[in-house]
C-alpha cells in the first residue's frame, strides 16, 4: 500500500461524488507533468488524502489502475485548457469527521515533508501546481495520528482492495456511450453498424482486415485464429471516424491476455516491433501471463 495526496480545489465535489481522480495526460504545451505521470503509478489498495480549501477533507481507497477517459463533463469551466482525453483512477472516498488543517500543525509536519514533490509549502499551504503526489510513510503516520481512529478501517479496506479489483468504471461507460451513438446512427447501414460494434471486441470484419497484415500473436506466437483477437493500435474508443475502427492497419492480432495488456497500456511496441513494458506493470503477473 502506498499513500497519495491530491489537491482538488477546483474539482473536489465532482471527483469525490463521482468516485474518481482525473487529470490531463500532459501540460498544455505538451510537456510531461510528474503530477499527471503519478496517475499511472497508483495501484488498487493505495490510499489518497483529498485536500481542498486548506483542509484534508476525505480519504479514498483506490479501486483501479489509471485508464484513458474523457474530461468529465461535470467539471464545467474548470480547467478550460485541459486536454479532452486524460487519465482516470476509480476511488472510493469517505468524508472525514475530523477534517484537519495541515497549516495548524505545520511545526510538527515541516521536517517530514519530502524535499521533492512535497504536497505542502513550508508554511503548510497547498501548492496549486501539484495535482497528485506521493506521501512518504513517515508523514502519513503523523497525519493519521492527527486525524484519529476513523482512518484505521480505511487502511484495512485498502489492504484488502487488491483482492477485489474492479475494472475501470469510466472506461466502460465511455465505450457504452459510443456504442449507443453508433447503433442509433441511421446514416450508415445496419450491417455496417454491427461490424463497427463487433470491432470493439476485436471480431468481425475488423479481425479479417487485420489478418491481411498479421498471421499470429507477435508475443506468444499463437496462430490459431479462434484463439486470437484483433487489438486496435489506436483504441476503438479514441477513433474519430468509423473507418479507422475497421482499418486493418490499425490493428494487431493478439491472444486475449496480451490484448488486455496492450489495451490498458501495460505493454506496447516500438516502430520496428520490439516489445515495450510499462514500468507500472506488475512484473509477477506478466511472467505468469
Amino acid at each position: 500500500m502506498r499513500f497519495w495526496w491530491v489537491n482538488q480545489n477546483k474539482t473536489f465535489n465532482q471527483e469525490t461524488a463521482g468516485g474518481y481522480l482525473w487529470s490531463p495526460k500532459r501540460n498544455t504545451n505538451g510537456a510531461r507533468n510528474p503530477f499527471y505521470e503519478f496517475m499511472r503509478e497508483v495501484t488498487p489498495g493505495d490510499l489518497v488524502l483529498s485536500f481542498q480549501g486548506t483542509y484534508i477533507r476525505a480519504i479514498g481507497v483506490v479501486k483501479s489502475h489509471a485508464y484513458e477517459c474523457p474530461k468529465p463533463s461535470e467539471f464545467g469551466d474548470a480547467g478550460p485548457n485541459w486536454s479532452a482525453i486524460g487519465w482516470r483512477v476509480d476511488v472510493s472516498y469517505e468524508a472525514l469527521e475530523n477534517q484537519i488543517r495541515p497549516a495548524d500543525h505545520i511545526d510538527h509536519l515541516r521536517h517530514l515533508l519530502p524535499k521533492k514533490y512535497s504536497p505542502l509549502l513550508a508554511d503548510g499551504r497547498g501548492l496549486q501546481s501539484i495535482y497528485l503526489t506521493r506521501v512518504p510513510p513517515i508523514l502519513m503516520e503523523k497525519l493519521i495520528a492527527l486525524i484519529g481512529s476513523e482512518v484505521s478501517h480505511l487502511i484495512k479496506s485498502g489492504s484488502q482492495a487488491t483482492e477485489h479489483k474492479i475494472p475501470g468504471v469510466g472506461l466502460a461507460q465511455w465505450e457504452e456511450q459510443i456504442r449507443r451513438v453508433i447503433e442509433n446512427d441511421q446514416s450508415i447501414s445496419a450491417t455496417e453498424r454491427e461490424q463497427i460494434v463487433l470491432a470493439r471486441r476485436g471480431q468481425g470484419r475488423f479481425k479479417e482486415n487485420v489478418r491481411r497484415f498479421e498471421d499470429r500473436c507477435r508475443i506468444t506466437g499463437v496462430d490459431r485464429i479462434e484463439h486470437l483477437r484483433a487489438s486496435h493500435i489506436k483504441p476503438w474508443r479514441d477513433c474519430e471516424d468509423y473507418g479507422s475502427r475497421l482499418d486493418g492497419e490499425n490493428g494487431l492480432l493478439l491472444t486475449p491476455s496480451m490484448d488486455h495488456l496492450f489495451d490498458r497500456g501495460f505493454i506496447s511496441f516500438t516502430g520496428d516491433g520490439r516489445l515495450l513494458v510499462s514500468p507500472v506493470a506488475h512484473s509477477e503477473s506478466l511472467r505468469t501471463l
